[in-house]
């Protein structure tokens, strides 16, 4: 399963997976791909909701799934009421076949991603796997009660989890596969993901992808 699956830059994710083309919060991208079948849209900051690297993958007929409070700016990239889904947090969704479901994401001790704003991770059921990408998050009650087969994390500090925190995180909620992320572009090194896998329980396997 992990083969179908590209960390592409930051926090953007790739997943290619029952017959579905999904993007997470494409961000720096290098190139164009215009094949997205699903954009999902974590939160409001630039480098989640970058409407630059929207387009890059956005094609006629995309679905784009967000949180409410940046619905107005991507009616402004060209997306039809009916593609665009807001979701809540702690909710499922079934979006045209893909079953999704969100998570909470905040921070705990720090005030870049309150509670109150609603912002989210994701759960993706596919192929009878679930795959969960955090967003940016803390090691809060909601993180600690997911139950997933493949995890992206964030490691990098500052704005989220720190790599021993994410690692933590790991070790409780205990995937068979995690993907660290958030780290390299705006803040924390390649140094953060190798500390982030030292820490983590051998039984956990982790797949460096940047």
């Amino acid at each position: 399963m992990i083969e179908k699956f590209e960390v592409l830059c930051h926090s953007a994710v790739r997943i290619v997976a029952d017959n579905k083309i999904i993007y997470v919060d494409p961000f720096s991208l290098e190139k164009s791909y215009n094949d997205a079948d699903y954009i999902c849209i974590t939160h409001a900051h630039y480098d989640h909701f970058s409407p630059e690297d929207i387009q890059k993958v956005k094609k006629d007929d995309s679905i784009i799934v967000i949180t409410e409070d940046i619905y107005t700016n991507v009616l402004k990239l060209g997306f039809k009421e009916n593609r665009i889904v807001i979701v809540e947090p702690e909710k499922k969704y079934n979006v045209n076949n893909l079953m999704i479901e969100t998570v909470k994401a905040y921070n705990i001790d720090k005030a870049f991603h309150p509670l109150e704003n609603g912002w989210v991770g994701y759960i993706f059921n596919l192929e009878c796997e679930r795959i969960y990408v955090a967003g940016d998050t803390d090691i809060t009650p909601e993180a600690l009660n997911v139950h997933c087969d493949l995890a992206f994390v964030p490691v990098g500090g500052t704005y989220t989890m720190d790599y021993a925190q994410a690692a933590k995180l790991v070790n409780h909620i205990r995937p068979t596969i995690v993907v660290p992320i958030h780290y390299g572009k705006i803040v924390g090194s390649a140094n953060d993901a190798l500390s982030f896998k030292s820490l983590l329980d051998k039984n956990i396997e982790c797949k460096i992808m940047m």
